[in-house]
């Protein structure tokens, strides 16, 4: 029987996570990542044929009729950098600081629900990865492992997404969790008084309570590596088992979270987390620069502009429109992190013309999970490196602290 995760049972065919200081781990975790880091495109075909077609949905699709989701790809795409040939930049630096904790590289991975039905044990691997690399990592409410989990497999401490209950003793209970395994910020997110309706899900059955038809039995069955999997790790929502009575499954616990979950998050609310939370506290979700003003007031110490990566509000702005106005708003002194639609190391540098400190990537680094687990998030986040490296060089960057003016060109 493989070893469990220190605090929790093993059961019989469960992946076994090694420690993340066993000898020789990262040397061979490097090389597989090398291997694998060629192009971004490579990381999404092989999650493609590993998935099964309602949880690449579920990774790729947005709310609505996806306006938002693919504004966000073509609003960053729209923009150009301002290329540089006598200002050459012999070494760049890519190292800053994100939500007080060193980067490797100006990016931060994204909160992810349930990313162990992407890959077992999916935040384990991806926290992992984000610790051998050199950048921070955060580990959503709705996540399939328990935050303390997580802590012990990967033995770094990471940022903890709130996701708000009516019920304060729960939001109290899971910040205090968090605080005791010393997570240096907490991000709550804003953006989901009502969850969007994403077609892509009710069309596959993925609401709550599950309605899978023979169709999609069918489609699962052709992804065997992934079903088997699957079935043998079980995922639920791990942080949310001890408040689910009467039942630790996924459907029992989500049933659970669908009823007590609050939605809207006031100014009264958000007062309350930065009264009890006792370090760092991000806001997650805003466009608006009124927002962002208002947020800072309150108490907020950065803020993550996004449209919760195409998935609520269709038809909302993007970020690549949002950020500069908001930039004016709040000043140089509030942290602005740029979040949706991020896929490249120079769709990082963009961000960063913008006036981001960093961006929080979530499918980008999914595929590279999705597709071979901690060797794949290692390899998304070198090929970042590798393109924002090579993007800097070619515009005359020397730091990614100290931009050029006129870094991006906007549109005409």
């Amino acid at each position: 029987m493989n070893e469990p995760i220190k605090g929790r049972p093993a059961f019989p065919g469960s992946e076994r996570v090694e420690p993340v200081d066993a000898p020789g781990l990262r040397t061979r975790q490097q090389a597989r990542a090398a291997a694998l880091a060629r192009h971004p495109g490579h990381l999404r075909a092989a999650a493609k044929r590993r998935l099964p077609r309602a949880i690449l949905d579920y990774l790729e699709g947005g709310s609505n009729d996806e306006v938002t989701l693919r504004a966000n790809r073509t609003d960053l795409e729209a923009l150009r950098l301002n290329q540089r040939v006598f200002e050459h930049a012999p070494s760049r630096n890519m190292r800053t600081t994100l939500f007080g904790q060193h980067a490797t590289i100006p990016v931060a991975l994204a909160p992810i629900g349930l990313a162990g039905v992407f890959y077992p044990r999916g935040e384990i691997h991806a926290a992992r990865a984000a610790h051998a690399f050199g950048v921070p990592y955060c580990l959503s409410t709705l996540s399939s492992c328990a935050m303390e989990d997580v802590a012990t497999a990967s033995r770094t401490p990471f940022l903890f997404q709130l996701y708000m209950f009516k019920d304060r003793g729960v939001n109290a209970n899971l910040m205090q969790r968090a605080d005791q395994l010393r997570c240096p910020a907490l991000v709550l997110t804003l953006d989901t008084c009502v969850q969007g309706r994403r077609n892509r899900d009710l069309d596959n059955g993925l609401v709550v309570p599950l309605k899978v038809r023979p169709r999609h039995v069918v489609r699962i069955a052709t992804r065997l590596r992934w079903l088997v999997g699957f079935l043998r790790n079980r995922p639920t929502l791990g942080n949310l088992t001890a408040y689910a009575a009467g039942g630790s499954d996924l459907a029992t616990v989500s049933a659970w979270a669908d009823r007590h979950y609050k939605g809207a998050v006031t100014a009264a609310d958000l007062e309350w987390v930065r009264q009890t939370w006792p370090r760092k506290l991000v806001v997650k979700g805003i466009l608006d620069p009124e927002d962002a003003k208002l947020a800072v007031k309150l108490g907020a110490d950065a803020i993550v502009v996004s449209n919760h990566g195409g998935r609520q509000l269709d038809g909302a702005n993007t970020a690549a429109r949002a950020l500069p106005a908001i930039r004016e708003a709040v000043g140089d002194g509030v942290e602005l992190i740029y979040d949706g639609g991020i896929r490249s190391g120079l769709d990082v540098l963009k961000a960063l013309g913008l006036g981001a400190q960093g961006c929080l990537i979530g499918r980008a680094h999914l595929y590279g999970l999705a597709a071979h687990g901690e060797a794949g998030v290692a390899a998304a986040l070198k090929m970042m490196a590798q393109e924002l490296d090579e993007g800097m060089a070619l515009a005359g960057v020397a730091d990614v602290n100290a931009l050029p003016r006129g870094l991006v060109l906007k549109p005409v």
